[in-house]
């Protein structure tokens, strides 16, 4: 009974201390320094060894400007405890006085503890860097090495550097510590990106390349390849990543799979470079599940440009693919990808249900499952069959909750309620949906939103809307011709119509699928002259910009259509691309 009566009485005891010093922190953290100095000094009272108390209660006399109260302190403890730090909180506090000397004097002696042994080099420099005398903390660390040559002090050093302004020394003992110590890569790299711009026109950027260039140049380490290969990957310079892969892929071909890592990044990002990558790899790989990676990825690309003199290319290329390796699970996904091509390019929904048909036939995990429903399900809708689509799409939805891919499913049945033109169930999806995590869902679902609730109310018989979900229909079947002329007849009809620059602006998106650009151009140029308020016009900005810059070869006209999606629209979701042009075009220089 005593011990059990013991050890409550230290839990007791122990949790009233711990509720004590939170009450002190929560005083000192507001202000409230009077409160504080209280709580403190009777925390320091039960416990005189304990420094951390000493230096609150310091620290609040300090903000109470009673140096001389502080000073008591200090000395009183330091003549108990000569601890190295003590001689930088005393320099600190006659700083406080404005007594120069005895700061000076005192600093002196911290740094004098260093060369008495190196050690002391952790409370004497952490003391200096709490002060934010930074200065005293460098010489510090530069002390211990002289001191213990041996001596890992480059992180903090290069942090000193960095908060002093020091770019270049600052990089250089960084990339000393990475080299050094190579588990400290990764905390290393998550530094420098914190200096770092994306788009690569910095100053500290320029610093950074030149320095890792030159120690690619100066040492045969294939280190620095990768580390000047993670650098142009975060400045999103696939390109010039790619080049460095290979140089290590030569010396070092276990690393192969980074260059398949950085074609996948490149995809991802739609960089041009992917396709080169992809290309290399078919030319140095005989890992099946990486050929048809690739060859999914370049069949895609085809597919995107939309070229008909290429599908029968593109059949014979998939049936080589399926020869040699069949139809099951590991090639689902170029299964699917054909079944898209038979749908929506040849316009064959048969072949592409069965193909579909035929992959739900293997054991596949639910993500899998639900996305080649989702695929049937755009066929079935390809195929006007809205009750057996929203079926499958619904199916989706509930297998994939909480999913990217149900939301996908559900902007897809609000859609497809739209092309039925059930408006008005469509437009309650569409306010939901616009908030989903995914920022093209909602950007699609708030494009549709502000469609509807734009153009429900003024037409009672909403006649320019039923015209409009017809015609945008018709572009989703891949019926360019009849979908334009459908469009075109909505601007003949409805000439003051709310919907009008919707109009335009799905004009101008199947006039540039088609290829058509000079025909796109005027359709966007439209909304930006005749509909101030539009919700396009960054989209509007942002597609001119594309056009000029990459179809009809007037990068400076480019540069001003993207300048304005920066300076006019910086919550686009096109800002980081017109970004990236707009400094490409400007002539920022990659060393």
């Amino acid at each position: 009974m005593i011990r059990w009566f013991s050890v409550f009485l230290f839990l007791v005891t122990f949790g009233s201390f711990a509720q004590n010093e939170q009450l002190a922190m929560m005083y000192l953290n507001k202000g409230e320094f009077e409160k504080a100095l209280l709580a403190y000094q009777e925390l320091y009272k039960s416990q005189p060894t304990n420094n951390n108390f000493m230096l609150k209660v310091v620290e609040c006399y300090q903000q109470l400007n009673q140096l001389d109260k502080s000073n008591e302190v200090l000395q009183d403890y330091f003549k108990k405890f000569k601890l190295p730090l003590m001689y930088v909180e005393i320099g600190y506090n006659y700083k406080l006085q404005q007594n120069e000397s005895l700061k000076s004097q005192f600093y002196d002696q911290a740094l004098d503890q260093i060369k008495k042994q190196y050690t002391n080099v952790y409370q004497v420099a952490q003391s200096f860097e709490k002060k934010v005398e930074l200065d005293y903390a460098l010489r510090s660390y530069q002390l211990a090495l002289q001191m213990e040559p041996s001596g890992r002090f480059n992180y903090q050093m290069a942090l000193l550097h960095g908060q002093m302004g020091n770019m270049e020394l600052m990089i250089e003992k960084f990339l000393e510590e990475a080299y050094q110590f190579p588990e400290s890569q990764p905390m290393v790299q998550n530094q420098l990106t914190r200096f770092m711009d994306d788009e690569n026109e910095s100053d500290f950027n320029a610093l950074l390349r030149k320095n890792l260039i030159l120690k690619t140049q100066k040492s045969q380490d294939i280190f620095w390849n990768q580390f000047l290969s993670w650098y142009y990957v975060q400045t999103r310079q696939y390109d010039k990543a790619f080049v460095q892969e290979k140089a290590i892929y030569k010396r070092n071909p276990e690393s192969f799979y980074n260059i398949v890592d950085l074609a996948e990044i490149a995809a991802k990002e739609e960089d041009p470079s992917a396709e080169s990558i992809f290309q290399f790899i078919l030319q140095n790989t005989t890992d099946a599940e990486l050929v048809v990676q690739c060859h999914h990825f370049l069949l895609n690309l085809k597919m995107e440009q939309n070229q008909t003199q290429d599908y029968p290319k593109i059949q014979k290329q998939f049936q080589e693919l399926f020869q040699q390796f069949g139809q099951n699970e590991r090639t689902l996904a170029l299964m699917q990808l054909q079944a898209n091509f038979e749908a929506f390019s040849l316009q064959n929904t048969k072949k592409a249900k069965e193909i579909l048909e035929q992959c739900l036939t293997f054991r596949l995990n639910n993500k899998q499952r639900a996305e080649v429903k989702m695929d049937l399900a755009d066929v079935l809708l390809l195929e006007e069959k809205f009750s057996m689509a929203l079926l499958q799409y619904a199916q989706v939805e509930e297998d994939m909750k909480g999913d990217v891919l149900g939301q996908e499913a559900n902007l897809k049945m609000a859609k497809t309620s739209f092309y039925q033109q059930d408006f008005e169930w469509a437009l309650q999806q569409f306010k939901v949906l616009k908030s989903a995590h995914s920022q093209l869902i909602a950007n699609d679902a708030l494009e549709m939103f502000l469609l509807l609730s734009d153009n429900n109310p003024s037409d009672s018989l909403q006649l320019a809307l039923k015209q409009f979900a017809k015609a945008d229909f018709l572009a989703y079947q891949n019926k360019h011709t009849q979908s334009i002329a459908a469009f075109q007849k909505i601007i003949q009809d409805f000439a003051e119509d709310e919907v009008l620059d919707d109009v335009h602006y799905r004009l101008g998106t199947v006039f540039m699928e088609k290829k058509k650009f000079q025909e796109a151009v005027s359709h966007f140029e439209v909304i930006l002259q005749q509909f101030p308020e539009s919700v396009y016009r960054d989209e509007a900005y942002y597609f001119l910009g594309e056009i000029y810059y990459k179809e009809l070869q007037n990068p400076i006209k480019a540069q001003s259509y993207y300048e304005q999606v920066i300076m006019q629209h910086p919550d686009s979701i096109y800002l980081v691309d017109a970004q990236k042009r707009f400094r490409a075009i400007r002539g920022d220089k990659n060393l």
